[in-house]
């Protein structure tokens, strides 16, 4: 009995994840939805008020989501969340373009017949939720982004390197904050549907340089998109 209580023991611990990886995952959805406002502190007594957790964990997550540059140490060694930039936005998108573009290249070089099928999925899953979205003013929830990511990184899935897929992910969850942001107040929101579709067809039929073109043409119409709401709108920066 006590063997088997054991095993059941070990399995749920196998099941759960780490206190900190809780607090990391919880902590990194709030910034990327604008919980927290851009510059906005994050107190750690706060933070255990808010989710339970104890500051050992906390700390460990404010330390990950700042190797990210989701957040930011002060120099009073507290934390607060990245500022929102026109600046930072057209750093992170350099960069997006270099890696993202060179990802999927690979990705259409190495992938086989079960990362095609992934990518396929990934679309329909996508399209399903942007077709149930309004075209006017719309706040970009969490169910969408997680379509909209789990689409992007099925691209980008069969790249052998995986320093390459893991800085394209950050940067990735990076873009997803101004994303985020800039759809609270633009008037329309345009469906991306047909663009992703025709991603998707292009890294299908392995057309390496129609693909890449596309992708880095749809990674620049975000930056476009949000640059013309940010020079409208000052970002909260919190404090």
């Amino acid at each position: 009995m006590h063997k088997i209580q054991n095993m059941y023991k070990n399995d749920t611990s196998q099941r759960t994840p780490p206190l900190v990886d809780q607090a990391f995952a919880q902590l990194r959805r709030d910034v990327l939805s604008g919980t927290y406002s851009p510059g906005a502190k994050l107190k750690l007594d706060e933070l255990q008020a808010a989710y339970g957790f104890s500051s050992s964990p906390l700390r460990e997550a404010l330390s990950r989501l700042a190797q990210e540059g989701l957040i930011r140490a002060d120099e009073r060694r507290g934390f607060r969340v990245t500022a929102i930039s026109a600046e930072d936005l057209m750093d992170i998108t350099r960069m997006r373009v270099m890696l993202d573009v060179q990802a999927l290249r690979e990705s259409i070089e190495h992938g086989d017949d079960a990362w095609e099928a992934q990518v396929v999925a990934a679309f329909h899953r996508l399209e399903k939720v942007e077709g149930r979205l309004s075209d006017g003013p719309v706040v970009l929830d969490q169910g969408w982004t997680d379509v909209h990511t789990a689409f992007h990184m099925a691209l980008i899935s069969a790249s052998p390197s995986e320093r390459l897929r893991t800085w394209s992910a950050s940067l990735f969850d990076q873009a997803e904050r101004y994303r985020r942001f800039s759809a609270r107040y633009r008037k329309t929101f345009k469906n991306k549907s047909s663009e992703h579709r025709k991603l998707m067809d292009a890294t299908l039929r392995r057309d390496a340089d129609t693909a890449c073109a596309l992708l880095r043409e749809h990674i620049l119409g975000t930056e476009r998109n949000v640059l013309a709401v940010l020079s409208k709108v000052e970002p909260d920066r919190g404090g």
